[in-house]
């Protein structure tokens, strides 16, 4: 996997934030999660997170699935790569598709999720880095 860096000092680069996120399908629907803080509060997002210092990113997606749903995942196939701007950072987000193999979700950081079936993937206003993968899944394939 190939990370970006931002390697210039200058003040107008934007910090590079390394994120995963998981693509939750169950009988042919999407888990999409709302976010309850910061800017983008009441957007909705795959759940996932940062990837931490010397994390692979399998592994900080099982653990972000165990700090935010309560639950521990099987992450298969890396579905997409996303490198996107926002105004205050760049983010690179990798997403893969996943399972729940233990557990029960329970929202633990998200104000609310829905399990979203394809028809209804426009029904809302999904974070715009994680708009392009939407456009693109097809929630009746193959784990």
């Amino acid at each position: 996997m190939k990370e970006t860096q931002n390697t210039s000092l200058s003040p107008k680069t934007k910090k590079t934030i390394h994120v995963v996120a998981a693509i939750l399908i169950q009988d042919g629907r999407l888990l999409a999660t709302q976010r309850g803080y910061g800017p983008w509060k009441d957007w909705w997002e795959f759940p996932g997170g940062k990837v931490e210092q010397g994390e692979e990113p399998r592994e900080a997606l099982r653990r972000e699935m165990q700090e935010e749903l309560a639950v521990d995942i099987e992450a298969g196939k890396l579905v997409a790569s996303v490198e996107y701007d926002y105004p205050d950072f760049h983010l690179s987000m990798l997403c893969f598709r996943c399972r729940v193999v233990a557990g029960r979700l329970t929202l633990l950081e998200h104000e609310a999720a829905r399990w979203l079936s394809q028809e209804e993937l426009d029904a809302v206003r999904w974070l715009p880095a994680d708009v392009e993968v939407i456009r693109q899944l097809d929630l009746q394939a193959p784990f």
